[in-house]
């Protein structure tokens, strides 16, 4: 179908989509359209990767803003995939259209995208918009949903599956998209939903799928190509030499932080090999970039790995980490990537081939590794070949024997994808929805509770809804028990508790465990940090530290030293949440270590942990604690103040003398401190420094002074002709806070500067 005969959509978009080399559509664009995605039919696009699903998604808001008004909404799994679709959408905004992205801030109404055209934001928030009455959801007229086979995940997948529900329940009128990679009951979803169906295999290049054993690549339609392992390589290498001879890049999937970092540092020798001078000049830039995001090993490691052409990739690295990454990959600079699954979750990272190198994974509820499933590998399969780019792709298994090179064609090369089941009846899942619902007055009674359930793809898939009343029963009765939830002559209404936890998007069973805590408090005792900290640790809501050899035995005698701090009560050795409640004890003393400025790399090692998992842990607790201050106000506990404490400390990083130095923009928590150290102990201090003072503290960089004497409102915060105070300036060669050579004074920025 020629660009030209799409019907209803912006008289612009022509000439855009020209000015990209698209000039007619693929197979299963054309097919959504004649399927009437561009005239308000709900759809649902079960397609391969790189097979045009975003341009779907796209003619279907546009044609809904054009003809119909109002908002269209794309809704993504990961803030990272939002950032992606944000930079995508934002090229219409040169044709008048306004495009807003929201991903954090849980408490808010989202008040500032009203009048957006587009609107990008993950499941979670759209949940949190619902329940903070965000009045612009009414005007929806599309609603996309990326990645919607993601329902089928435990921890995120009820979420998505209960927007989509309360979305179509707000707007009956809603055209609903969803886009996934080739599922096994993608008709399934399309009854869910509504909508037509465009289900297809078909890919603008080739995808080639086998299994590497011995020196031969074996393909799925029995051909077989030469691909010898040499005595140096083990498989993966012999592979990536061999793709990097033909011009191509490789993803490689392992299943585990560690065994990506050591994969990338084995195979950097096999890309190092073929970098040009030019790249190699590139890639030390790009490496400097890397270790100036962070201080601590995994920077280091990633750092040395890209100078040689490879990487890793998890959740373990820092954000801008994982951005640096990606865009040197898509740039074809770095050459390799080592990866945990993640990156397969829709993230736009295709390769020449994907190397599935690991299909087991360590599973805790078995105590043993137990095989992915067809949909995880075949997703992460998708992410070969890009149109435009490479003549084909390849997706490769790696067999170490003949049965299982059989094993692993009938297990995945030649296997269906599994169908996606909800899992919205678990507990957990339906005691968080089952509040929001009566909250947002969806449901006044047991029946509309269940009348809206009814609603879900759970409903859809399953006959016997015994299980179902059963579940949202017990879910009432602890939600009742706990003062979310009252029983009234009419059925069932939120206790002003029950509204503030439902807006504060908190699990209720963490709202009861902080309630609890704060209530054990003495009349007029104060909470300390570390009681704070651990009291939010313990929630459902953060991932708690794994507990490795020895640490048992470490913690048990810090909750002893310590106990007075520690809210609540606290279980006997011999309980089996013991072990849980002393993981929580390990995260917050991490948090501890961090709010007591304790450096990022001393924090990595001690509790052997990346940049990223810091920044994640802190970015919880300081979520949980703004809830918690939000909670004793509800419930007039009179420990605000203390809690705020604690989450300024853990959001800044810093020490409670140096918490309104730091969130003046641009300072952090390592150059509040040194300005504390110089005399300048406060913003207002701050903005009538001497600027010769200020430059010594910030190690001589004058661009970075003037930056913060403007964010702090100086009055002249020009740094020309300004000499930095000779006495304050350190000695020559001397190590800065973070143990790097810093001999001139301008020594390297980091992720605790800012």
């Amino acid at each position: 179908m020629d660009i030209a005969d799409v019907p209803e959509v912006p008289d612009w978009l022509l000439s855009h989509l020209r000015e990209q080399g698209i000039e007619a559509l693929y197979p299963p664009q054309a097919e959504a359209v004649e399927q009437g995605v561009t005239r308000g039919e709900s759809l649902v696009a079960s397609i391969p990767t790189a097979s045009g699903k975003t341009l779907v998604a796209t003619l279907a808001m546009l044609s809904a803003v054009e003809s119909r008004g109002g908002m269209a909404l794309y809704i993504v799994p990961l803030r990272a995939l939002a950032s992606e679709k944000r930079e995508e959408f934002e090229e219409f905004e040169a044709y008048g259209l306004d495009v807003g992205v929201s991903t954090g801030n849980y408490e808010s109404d989202g008040g500032w995208l009203a009048g957006k055209d587009i609107v990008v934001a993950t499941s979670e928030k759209v949940d949190s918009l619902v329940r903070n009455d965000a009045p612009w959801l009414e005007e929806l007229s599309c609603v996309v949903a990326d990645e919607v086979h993601l329902v089928d995940d435990a921890e995120r997948g009820p979420t998505l599956e209960v927007t989509l529900a309360t979305l179509r329940r707000l707007n009956p009128a809603l055209q609903t998209v969803a886009l996934s990679a080739t599922i096994g009951n993608a008709e399934e979803l399309a009854t869910w939903l509504d909508a037509a169906l465009v289900d297809s295999t078909w890919r603008p290049i080739e995808l080639r799928k086998g299994v590497h054993y011995g020196d031969a690549l074996h393909l799925e339609n029995g051909d077989q190509q030469r691909l010898p392992v040499r005595r140096s390589e083990d498989q993966p290498a012999a592979i990536v030499r061999d793709t990097l001879e033909e011009g191509g890049s490789t993803l490689v999937f392992v299943n585990s932080r560690r065994n990506a970092e050591s994969a990338a540092g084995r195979l950097a020798s096999t890309t190092e090999a073929a970098l040009t001078p030019e790249t190699e000049t590139e890639l030390a830039a790009l490496a400097a970039e890397i270790r100036d995001v962070s201080d601590t090993d995994t920077s280091d490691d990633l750092a040395a790995a890209v100078e040689r052409g490879a990487a890793f990739h998890h959740a373990g690295l820092a954000r801008e980490h994982r951005q640096l990454v990606e865009t040197a990959f898509r740039d074809r600079l770095v050459k390799v990537i080592c990866a945990t699954p993640t990156l397969a979750a829709g993230v736009n990272t295709p390769a020449r081939r994907v190397i599935v190198r690991d299909w087991r994974r360590y599973d805790g509820t078995v105590g043993g590794m137990t095989p992915l499933s067809v949909l995880e590998v075949h997703q992460m399969m998708g992410r070969a070949g890009r149109p435009g780019r490479d003549p084909y792709g390849e997706a490769v298994l790696l067999a170490n024997g003949h049965d299982e090179l059989d094993e692993l064609f009938e297990r995945y090369v030649w296997a269906e994808p599994e169908p996606v089941a909800s899992k919205l009846a678990a507990e957990p899942a339906l005691r968080t929805h089952a509040l929001a619902t009566v909250a947002s007055g969806f449901a006044r009674s047991r029946g509309d509770l269940l009348a809206f359930f009814e609603e879900t793809l759970y409903a859809e898939q399953t006959a016997d809804r015994a299980h179902l009343r059963t579940v949202t029963d017990d879910v009432v009765a602890y939600l009742v028990t706990n003062g979310f939830l009252e029983r009234t002559e009419t059925g069932l209404a939120a206790t002003g508790l029950g509204h503030t936890v439902s807006r504060l998007y908190l699990d209720p069973m963490s709202a009861a465990e902080v309630v609890d805590g704060l209530r054990s408090l003495e009349e007029g005792g104060e909470p300390t940090a570390l009681g704070l900290y651990h009291l939010v640790c313990r929630t459902p809501d953060m991932y708690e530290l794994y507990l490795r050899s020895g640490d048992e035995e470490e913690y048990t005698m810090l909750a002893h030293e310590r106990a007075e701090e520690l809210l609540g009560r606290a279980p006997s050795e011999f309980e089996e949440r013991f072990e849980d409640w002393l993981s929580a004890l390990k995260t917050a003393r991490l948090l501890e270590d961090w709010a007591g400025e304790v450096d990022e790399d001393e924090l990595a090692d001690r509790y052997q942990v990346g940049p990223g998992d810091i920044r994640g842990k802190t970015d919880a607790a300081e979520w949980l604690l703004g809830a918690a201050e939000s909670l004793s106000a509800e419930l007039d506990l009179g420990v605000g103040p203390a809690i705020r404490r604690a989450r300024q400390r853990v959001a800044a990083g810093v020490r409670a003398e140096l918490v309104e130095l730091a969130e003046v923009r641009g300072v952090g928590r390592k150059r509040a401190r040194r300005l504390f150290d110089a005399g300048i102990e406060t913003p207002a201090q701050l903005r009538g420094a001497d600027k010769s003072v200020v430059l010594a503290a910030l190690r001589d960089r004058p661009n970075t002074a003037e930056t913060v004497l403007e964010n702090a409102g100086h009055p002249d915060p020009s740094m020309t002709d300004v000499e930095p105070a000779a006495d304050l300036l350190p000695e020559p060669g001397a190590t800065d806070e973070s143990g790097t050579d810093d001999p001139d004074g301008r020594g390297q920025a980091n992720l605790e500067d800012f």
